[in-house]
């Protein structure tokens, strides 16, 4: 029997925490990053849990994204995985079911940067692909990031989006969408 449950990264012990990257670092095949893994800390974890074992992991912290001239609060998705023995089960929609919650209570929309792969998991749940320029708020100024367009996808909440407008994202290390 599996069971999700959330909590805040303030709230996990470090044996949750370590579980939680140890398991990321074996779904993305050793491509996770110390830069990733921080992406995903600071916000709400749902954690998929087979007895004693983590199965899966996903959380979603707040970012702010630029739009139509206003700052909005976004929840924005990271590290979502399920252990390879555990795929096709429906886990993660589980994992994100959890964190849509978050995202619908207390942001003005949801963002995330998917893969080619995962992108069918996401729009089939009503997250949208963003089809205008997306850009990053750097420590020069704003900077273009054509190359993150095709994969940047967001849950409409609580401001009306022209999908083809221009994003841009808050500077952070690492992958800045």
């Amino acid at each position: 029997m599996t069971e999700v449950r959330t909590a805040h990264t303030a709230d996990l012990d470090a044996a949750t925490l370590t579980a939680a990257r140890v398991l990321l670092d074996e779904v993305f095949e050793g491509d996770l990053s110390d830069q990733d893994w921080d992406h995903a800390l600071g916000g709400v974890h749902a954690l998929l849990w087979e007895g004693e074992r983590l199965v899966g992991h996903a959380s979603v912290v707040q970012r702010r994204l630029l739009y139509g001239g206003r700052a909005l609060r976004a929840g924005y998705v990271e590290g979502v995985g399920v252990h390879p023995d555990h795929r096709r089960r429906g886990h993660a929609t589980r994992l994100m079911t959890a964190l849509e919650h978050t995202i619908r209570g207390a942001y003005d929309l949801g963002a995330l940067s998917a893969s080619d792969e995962a992108r069918p998991l996401y729009t089939a749940r009503g997250w949208r692909p963003w089809q205008g320029r997306t850009f990053a708020l750097t420590p020069l100024g704003i900077a273009r990031t054509e190359e993150e367009d095709a994969g940047v996808l967001v849950l409409p909440v609580r401001v009306p989006l022209d999908l083809g407008g221009e994003l841009v994202c808050d500077w952070r290390d690492g992958d800045v969408w």
